[in-house]
């Protein structure tokens, strides 16, 4: 996840410079610039944080991780019988009782 300490740097790192901005450009255009900055470093975080973790593949298709894994979807056990399954009832007992597997 994003350290606490480099965001607060970030943070205030782009409050500085969107200041010093509204100082040197005319009103409008350093206003824009202002939040330009604040929609702008966010998302740079953001993205930083979720390339760290390999969830962001350098294609859409290709390496993306998600909330239960390697886009595998979510496996579950049988409860009757311990067998491990995709879907809502178990081919082998026929049981709806299952528990997830991740």
């Amino acid at each position: 996840m994003i350290n606490y300490k480099s965001y607060l740097i970030f943070l205030f790192g782009s409050l500085a410079v969107s200041i010093g901005l509204q100082m040197l450009l005319p009103f409008p255009w350093g206003l824009v610039a202002a939040l330009a900055i604040f929609i702008i470093f966010p998302l740079f975080l953001r993205n930083r944080a979720l390339k760290r973790m390999g969830s962001m593949g350098s294609d859409a298709g290709m390496g993306g991780g998600g909330f239960f894994g390697q886009g595998q979807g979510v496996k579950y056990i049988c409860l009757a019988c311990n067998n491990r399954f995709k879907g809502g009832m178990c081919p082998r007992c026929g049981s709806k009782m299952k528990r997830a597997d991740f």
